[in-house]
């Protein structure tokens, strides 16, 4: 029996219909669930409800580097994680007043003496600041670190020449001139960014520049041997007539800079001497039972809980220094740090049993003894004052890590 043209064409139609048909509808058989569809302001709480800020003073600072490791290491950006969201600020002490004045900033990184040069500026209004910006731990410590031409011998030979306080209102600035009126050192300030500063300097237009920074600074990483600069050292032997620098030692904290830092500037085996601002992350105490409290809190627990993947090499090697444990003077400890802490060490002494925290103790201390008498030795010193002490911290862990590695050596 013969089939019709028409017949025939209206069966191959229908069978090219059915062949797009049923894997189209195997697909879809196959595919999974749609996921339910999030509303507008549903993904605008989610968003908001994990992000958190860290003011830094700029681009280039040490603080910058630690802001972008911590959200390299803590952000997870699903709906009930963590994100972290560095901006860019002026300086240490006006990431204070924005931690307390503005309203999107929740933390910051600033500087151990801001909280005592604000309560000095105006008493009144900063009457309780360490009630309303409290610290959630100490990070690293910022070396005041002074580019000089080689004629300049000492800070003394900068009296009355011209001399770079890096931006106004920065942290370098602030610090610098507390210091330099505390040492009675009139100089010629100018105000230049550090990029232009170090061109200055290099080229005779100025004496000397400031930057307070974590070493190493990564500007002088373009300086070479023959640029005819060096850093000037900064303790009594170098500036014995001037009755101030055991006060700007009491008020900061004794450090040095060293080869493996600048390798460029600073001979093999030596060190400069010099002081340190300790760098601090602090946050604004919100109320406890508030919706940004439970956020920072968050961020406390997820932060300390990862503290260890900071020591990778690739981190910034200021992460060394970093005491999550130590107490800063003058300061209150912000409540999730301190619980954290406080179940930490709870955990610690279960963990050692009764009477084992007394006798590790007793341990450490006749190491660290033991350290002390040799890095006075070594220098040719009677006894080590207490303003050494976070120097000899940082020092004391080398100490304490080189013990291990030769056990570990032994061992094998």
């Amino acid at each position: 029996m013969s089939i019709s043209n028409a017949v025939l064409k209206k069966t191959l139609f229908a069978t090219f219909c059915l062949s797009l048909i049923v894997p189209l509808q195997v697909a879809r058989a196959q595919s999974p669930a749609r996921q339910p569809v999030v509303s507008y302001e549903e993904k605008k709480r989610q968003a908001n409800d994990i992000a958190v800020t860290i003011v830094v003073s700029g681009i280039s600072c040490t603080c910058a580097r630690f802001a972008e490791d911590i959200k390299n290491v803590v952000n997870d950006l699903r709906p009930d994680g963590q994100r972290v969201l560095p901006v860019l600020g002026v300086g240490g002490l006006q990431n204070l007043q924005d931690v307390l004045f503005l309203k999107n900033i929740d933390m910051g990184v600033v500087d151990e003496d801001n909280l005592r040069l604000l309560k000095k500026r105006d008493p009144a209004l900063y009457a309780n600041i360490e009630q309303r910006v409290q610290y959630i731990t100490k990070l690293y410590n910022s070396e005041f670190q002074v580019l000089a031409r080689n004629d300049i011998r000492s800070y003394d030979d900068l009296r009355g020449k011209k001399v770079n306080f890096n931006l106004k209102d920065s942290q370098t600035e602030v610090t610098a001139d507390i210091v330099f009126n505390m040492l009675k050192i009139d100089t010629v300030r100018s105000y230049y960014d550090n990029d232009v500063a170090l061109k200055k300097v290099i080229d005779g237009e100025l004496a000397a520049m400031i930057i307070l920074t974590g070493a190493p600074q990564a500007l002088y990483a373009k300086v070479k041997k023959e640029d005819g600069v060096h850093f000037l050292p900064f303790d009594e032997r170098t500036l014995p007539n001037n009755p101030n620098v055991k006060q700007v030692l009491a008020d900061y904290i004794p450090a040095e800079l060293t080869h493996e830092q600048y390798p460029a500037l600073i001979p093999e085996g030596a060190t400069v001497p010099t002081f340190a601002n300790r760098a601090v992350l602090v946050a604004y105490a919100w109320p406890e039972n508030s919706p940004r409290y439970a956020k920072l809190a968050r961020f406390v627990r997820e932060f300390f809980n990862r503290i260890d993947q900071f020591q990778d090499s690739s981190r910034h090697p200021k992460w060394k220094e970093i005491n999550i444990a130590a107490d800063m003077p003058g300061w209150t400890r912000f409540k999730p740090a301190a619980d954290w802490l406080a179940e930490q060490r709870a955990i610690a002494a279960r963990q050692r049993g009764p009477g084992a925290t007394a006798a590790g103790n007793a341990d450490l201390k006749v190491a660290f003894d033991q350290f002390v008498d040799q890095y006075a030795a070594a220098r040719g010193l009677k006894s080590i004052s207490a303003s050494d002490q976070e120097l000899l911290f940082a020092k004391f862990q080398q100490f304490l890590q080189a013990q291990q590695n030769n056990a570990g050596l032994r061992a094998r």
